[in-house]
């Protein structure tokens, strides 16, 4: 079941230009919903693409290549890494 269509108990207001709402309206129309219906499938189809943009890297065959070769490769502990430990170990009293 699409979120579109799942039990409704939440609300969201908009306040929008009378063009904006004869826009949507028309819109609306074209594709026989309600402006209601029009504008949370519309919204929800953009907040899917944008959380799909924010979650999921892509990477070309040499980045993906390099990027796995870094996540095997040794850690190599540097002397400000050393030191972040170090100063963590001091600060935080839980673990």
């Amino acid at each position: 079941m699409d979120a579109a269509s799942q039990s409704k108990t939440e609300r969201i207001n908009l306040r929008v230009k009378s063009s904006a709402k004869d826009l949507i309206m028309l819109a609306a129309g074209f594709e026989g919903k309600t402006v209601s219906h029009f504008i949370l499938t519309s919204a929800l189809k953009c907040a899917e693409k944008t959380v799909q943009e924010h979650q999921m890297m892509t990477l070309n065959a040499n980045d993906s290549k390099v990027f796995f070769e870094a996540l095997s490769a040794p850690v190599r502990f540097n002397p400000k890494l050393t030191a972040a430990f170090e100063e963590y170990d001091q600060r935080v009293i839980t673990k």
